[in-house]
C-alpha cells in the first residue's frame, strides 16, 4: 500500500499499476517518536503523519513539496526506511501549459522510480480505462442522486444549519461531530479535500490528467490561492457560517483566516488543533457552541425531546454544569425561581460527580428524582451524564445564565478550572461571538492551584493576600511549568508572598485582556467561574479593562442556571 497526504498526488497512477493507495489520516495520542526525530515545534500534522507512518506497514509514501515541514518529513522517512519507496513529488505552484508540461515530466520521473523499485510497468492505456470506469460509475451515482434530490432538498431546508469548511485538513473527529449535529456541510475546502471527477483526453492522457490535478480548488501554496476568496464570495448566501481549521505551527492558513475574518460577512469559527485525540473535548465545545449560536441567528427552533409534566402547573427543571474542577447544579421552578443549588468537587469520573450532586441538590430542595421534569447538562462532562434529557454547551448556558442574573451584561469572562473563555452577548442574552484559550492550563483555576501550592498557602488565601502587595512584580511566563519556576526563583530571592501573588494575578489579567480584545471590549462586563471568587484576579482584570466586573453571589453556578433555563424553554 502507498500512503499519501496531498490532493495533488497522482494516486490513479498507482491504481493503474495495481497498487492500493491510502490517504494518511493520522489518529494519534502523542508524538513520542516524532519528537525524537523532529523538532518539538514542527507542524503537528507533519508529526502526526510521521507517527502514523511508523505505526503502519506502508510499502511506500509519496509526499509533495507543499511546505518545509513536509520536506523535513521526507528526509526523516528516507533515512528511517531506506528499503521503502519514499518519494517527494515537486508540484508546480503555477497553473499554465508550461507548468502542466513540467508536472507531467515529474510524474513520469516518479513512475520510473517506482518501476525500478517494484519491477512493475506503467501503461497509459490502463490509466484511461480506470477513469473511463470511474466515469460510468459516477453517472450511475448521479442518476441515483437525481431520484433523491427532492428528499435531500427537504432535509436541507428543515431546521438545518449550512456550514462551510476551510483551512488545513480537518480530522475525522471534527467531520463526525458535524455529521451528528444539525448541519449540512455545503463545501469542504480544507487543504487535502479530494475531488477526482476528471475526464481525460485519450490522445494526450498524461497532460489532461496533470491539468486536472493542478486545476483543483487551489491550496494556500498555489499562486491561484486568491481564487479561494472569490469562490467563497459566491457561496456566502448558501451558508450560515464557516468553520476554519488550522494546525499549530502552520502559519499559511492562519494568515488566510485573519484576512477572511475581515472580508467575509458570515460568522467564522477558528479551531486550532495539534491533531491529537486529546483535543476532542475543547473542539466539541467550540463547534457545538458555534452551531448553537448560528441556530439563534437563523431563528431555527430545535425540537427538544423532554419529559412532560403530567401533574399540576408546577414545573421543576435541573441544570447540571459538569466542569473539570467543580460540578454545579441548580433547580428552577416554572417561575424561574431558584429552588436549590449545590456545588461539589468533580472527582475522577464526571458521571459519578453528577450522580452525587443530583442526590445532594434534591436533598437540599426536599424533593425526589421523579419531581424533576427535565434535566439539562452542560460543561465538559455534559455528554457523560446518562440521566440528562438534553445537553447544551457551556458557552450558550453561561450566556443564558448571565442574562438571567443581569440583563445589561454584554461580555462575559469565564475562568474555570481547565480553560478561559470570553462570550459576547446581544441585548437578548444570545451568544453572538466567543473565544476560548488553547489546550493549556495557563490562566485557569488549575494554574492558581499550582501557584498556591508553590507558595504553601491555601487557594482561598491567594486572592486576599495579593491585595496587600507592596512591590510590583511581573511574572513573565504564563506557562504553568515556567511560571512555577519563576515563582520558585522569587521565593529564593525572599520576595513577599503577597507581592508574588499580585504578580500572578496581573499575569492572568493580561491573558484575559487579550481574550477580551479578540471579541471586542464592550460593557457591561461579568466574570463567572470559580476564579471570580478570587478578589485579586477580579481587581487585576478591572484595572486592565478600566471598568467594573459584575460578580454574582455564586459565580460558579451561572452555567447551571443557564442549563436549567434551557430546560424551561
Amino acid at each position: 500500500m502507498i500512503g499519501y497526504v496531498c490532493k495533488y498526488t497522482p494516486i490513479e497512477i498507482f491504481t493503474a499499476l495495481g497498487v492500493e493507495t491510502s490517504r494518511i489520516e493520522p489518529d494519534v495520542t502523542n508524538f513520542d517518536q516524532a519528537d525524537t526525530l523532529m523538532h518539538p515545534n514542527m507542524c503537528s500534522y507533519t508529526k502526526a503523519v510521521l507517527e502514523d507512518s511508523i505505526s503502519k506497514d506502508y510499502e511506500g509514501i509519496v509526499l509533495t513539496t507543499c511546505c518545509d515541514s513536509i520536506r523535513r518529513l521526507f528526509d526523516i522517512l528516507k533515512e528511517q526506511y531506506p528499503d521503502k519507496f519514499i518519494y517527494l513529488l515537486d508540484v508546480p505552484r503555477k497553473v499554465n501549459d508550461f507548468s502542466i508540461s513540467i508536472y507531467v515530466k515529474r510524474i513520469l520521473e516518479m513512475v520510473e522510480a517506482y518501476e525500478d523499485y517494484s519491477g512493475k510497468r506503467f501503461d497509459k492505456e490502463e490509466l484511461f480505462k480506470l477513469f473511463d470506469k470511474q466515469l460510468k460509475e459516477r453517472k450511475l451515482e448521479e442518476n441515483q442522486e437525481l431520484k433523491n434530490v427532492e428528499r435531500t432538498e427537504e432535509e436541507r431546508q428543515e431546521n438545518k444549519i449550512n456550514i462551510g469548511l476551510m483551512g488545513a485538513r480537518c480530522s475525522k473527529g471534527i467531520l463526525e461531530l458535524l455529521k451528528k449535529s444539525n448541519v449540512n456541510i455545503v463545501f469542504n475546502l480544507t487543504c487535502t479535500g479530494l475531488n477526482r471527477d476528471y475526464v481525460l483526453v485519450h490522445d494526450n492522457i498524461l497532460f489532461s490528467y496533470a491539468s486536472n490535478l493542478l486545476n483543483q480548488f487551489p491550496c494556500m501554496r498555489m499562486q491561484k490561492a486568491t481564487n479561494r476568496e472569490n469562490y467563497l464570495e459566491g457561496l456566502q448566501d448558501e451558508i450560515n457560517g464557516i468553520i476554519y481549521h488550522t494546525v499549530k505551527f502552520c502559519d499559511n492558513y492562519s494568515y488566510e483566516y485573519t484576512h477572511l475574518k475581515e472580508v467575509i460577512k458570515k460568522p467564522i469559527l477558528k479551531i486550532e488543533t495539534d491533531y491529537t485525540k486529546q483535543c476532542a473535548g475543547q473542539i466539541r465545545t467550540r463547534v457545538e457552541a458555534f452551531i448553537e449560536s448560528l441556530e439563534v441567528t437563523a431563528n431555527l427552533n430545535k425540537k427538544r425531546s423532554i419529559r412532560k409534566n403530567t401533574g399540576d402547573d408546577r414545573m421543576y427543571v435541573l441544570g447540571i454544569d459538569s466542569g473539570s474542577t467543580s460540578t454545579n447544579a441548580v433547580i428552577l421552578n416554572e417561575k424561574k425561581e431558584i429552588v436549590a443549588f449545590h456545588v461539589v468537587r468533580t472527582g475522577a469520573k464526571s458521571g459519578e460527580s453528577a450522580e452525587r450532586i443530583l442526590e445532594e441538590v434534591l436533598a437540599k430542595a426536599n424533593m425526589k428524582r421523579e419531581d424533576i421534569d427535565t434535566i439539562i447538562s452542560t460543561g465538559y462532562g455534559r455528554v457523560s451524564i446518562p440521566f440528562a434529557d438534553q445537553n447544551v454547551t457551556e458557552i450558550s448556558c453561561h450566556g443564558k445564565g448571565a442574562n438571567y442574573l443581569n440583563p445589561k451584561i454584554r461580555t462575559i469572562l469565564d475562568i474555570g478550572g481547565q480553560d478561559s473563555k470570553v462570550i459576547k452577548l446581544n441585548d437578548k442574552g444570545e451568544v453572538i461571538d466567543f473565544v476560548m484559550n488553547d489546550k493549556c492550563a495557563a490562566g485557569t483555576g488549575r494554574f492558581l492551584e499550582m501557584m498556591a501550592r508553590t507558595l504553601e498557602i491555601d487557594i482561598s488565601e491567594l486572592g486576599p493576600i495579593s491585595l496587600d502587595w507592596k512591590e510590583d512584580i511581573d511574572i513573565s511566563s504564563m506557562c504553568s511549568v515556567f511560571a512555577e519556576s519563576e515563582v520558585i526563583s522569587l521565593i529564593a530571592l525572599n520576595k513577599e508572598k503577597s507581592d508574588i501573588a499580585h504578580g500572578i494575578h496581573k499575569a492572568i489579567a493580561t491573558k484575559s485582556y487579550s481574550l477580551l480584545k479578540r471579541v471586542g471590549l464592550e460593557g457591561e462586563y461579568m466574570m463567572t467561574g470559580g476564579v471570580a471568587k478570587n478578589p485579586g484576579v477580579v481587581k487585576a482584570v478591572e484595572e486592565k479593562i478600566q471598568d467594573k466586573l459584575f460578580i454574582s453571589k455564586e459565580p460558579e453556578i451561572v452555567g447551571a442556571i443557564g442549563a436549567a433555563l434551557f430546560g424551561l424553554e
